[in-house]
């Protein structure tokens, strides 16, 4: 078993919005992707030729087959978790400046990135604020795959403090 297939645990994360600095930086670990996990992907939720086809792929542009978009940003989720899963996040609302700049390859390392860019505690909910982090993943030369602008609501203090009074005042 690897450790992207261990079973899931959740924990309430421990990070609110008060803890997090705008300039804050992580990396996770690097993470092979594979020719195999490649076409299973594709075969299931994007079936085009260049992503599901080994054959058919060395015609395309790309010359060989080449992970999905799609794939590659569900491989960001996953390792994102690894490196912000502290954070106490409400939900995401959104991506901006979403790039698709390098096709990840079978044989590629990849990890992501995170940088804090913006902070901004919510005029009219003092129980959250806004964080807006630019992610990358990056391949094992340095080169950027994908990256983007997420905007998330994080629970602050006071939030995470409602949240649990009012679960344990339900239970």
């Amino acid at each position: 078993m690897t450790d992207h297939d261990a079973p899931f645990v959740p924990a309430r994360p421990t990070r609110c919005f008060e803890d997090l600095a705008v300039g804050e930086a992580r990396r996770s670990e690097p993470r092979l992707v594979t020719e195999a996990e490649i076409l299973a992907f594709a075969r299931q939720w994007d079936p085009q030729w260049f992503h599901s086809d080994a054959d058919l792929a060395r015609q395309s542009v790309f010359g060989e087959v080449v992970a999905s978009g799609i794939h590659t940003l569900a491989l960001w989720r996953q390792m994102d978790h690894e490196i912000n899963s502290d954070i106490d996040f409400v939900c995401g609302v959104g991506w901006d400046e979403v790039r698709m700049k390098k096709a990840v390859r079978a044989g590629d390392s990849i990890h992501v990135t995170s940088e804090i860019v913006e902070l901004r505690p919510s005029a009219s909910r003092a129980d959250r604020g806004t964080a807006i982090t630019r992610y990358a993943v990056v391949n094992q030369r340095g080169e950027e795959a994908v990256s983007f602008l997420s905007i998330n609501l994080v629970y602050t203090r006071a939030g995470r403090e409602r949240a649990e009074s009012s679960a344990s005042t339900s239970a």
